[in-house]
């Protein structure tokens, strides 16, 4: 009886890895977005808002919790958790804090991949019962 020999397998390239603070980052960021409050901050700072100049315009604290029927000490929180990860930053004036977005194309990425979910998951738009 012989041994067959088998052929060799090509070597697989190991996928290359990414410096381990760019994971942290990662990982930082997917779960600062877990939360629905905090997205939706991010989403509502997203909304092209432009002067006449063509600035980007800021949204006061105040606003924020208004538009999105939180808390002021709980929109604050959330404030400072995204401004902790990066995703904003905050401009004092005064006694008020405005904030805008920091990364606009990370919260684009961000916003491409809500998109692509809710298109794949609701592919004829239908309005859910929430």
């Amino acid at each position: 009886m012989t041994d067959k020999v088998s052929p060799l397998q090509p070597e697989q390239e190991t996928p290359k890895r990414r410096p381990p603070e760019i994971d942290a980052y990662v990982d930082h960021f997917l779960s600062t977005m877990c939360e629905t409050s905090r997205r939706q901050i991010l989403e509502l700072l997203a909304q092209p808002r432009k002067d006449e100049s063509g600035a980007v315009l800021e949204r006061r604290s105040t606003d924020i919790a208004r538009e999105l029927g939180l808390s002021p000490s709980t929109t604050s929180e959330h404030l400072k958790q995204l401004t902790r990860a990066g995703l904003i930053l905050p401009r004092r004036e005064g006694t008020t804090v405005c904030y805008r977005i920091r990364n606009f194309l990370v919260v684009q990425a961000f916003h491409d991949l809500i998109k692509a979910l809710d298109e794949h998951y609701n592919p004829h738009g239908l309005e859910s019962d929430q």
